[in-house]
């Protein structure tokens, strides 16, 4: 009869235990796996400087997995961005990017990354390209 007390307490250990686990805020499970820019990062009433000519969209871009540096899976992230970026405007940087935002997703030790943000470059003087200044 013992034998039974005991295991019946250690069942009911464990479903405490399991209860715990489950029922823990949802916002601590979210966001270790947020994968959202933040809304600040992209307000809806803020358009381009005068001097810049942006694209109409936003890009994505993100490493080929999981890093375990951080600032890695960021850099990665902003180099497969800058890569799409590059092929909408060619003069496209991180730098002038509008609305530039990076968000990761962790598990564990790990993190991927993800950039999003509108590629945008110097306006031209109207013949279709920038040109680079002219040294006085």
């Amino acid at each position: 009869m013992q034998t039974y007390a005991a295991s019946r307490v250690v069942v009911t250990a464990a479903f405490v235990a399991l209860a715990l686990v489950v029922s823990r805020p949802a916002s601590a499970a979210q966001d270790a796996f947020d994968l959202s820019v933040p809304s600040d990062a992209m307000p809806a009433e803020a358009g381009p400087p005068p001097n810049m000519e942006c694209a109409g969209e936003p890009l994505t871009g993100s490493g080929p997995g999981f890093s375990s540096s951080r600032d890695d899976s960021e850099d990665t992230a902003r180099a497969a961005w800058l890569d799409k970026a590059k092929a909408v405007y060619p003069e496209a940087s991180w730098d002038t990017a509008l609305h530039a935002g990076v968000s990761c997703a962790v598990q564990g030790l790990y993190s991927k990354c993800f950039a999003q943000a509108i590629p945008c470059q110097p306006r031209g003087d109207g013949a279709g390209t920038a040109e680079a200044p002219q040294s006085e």
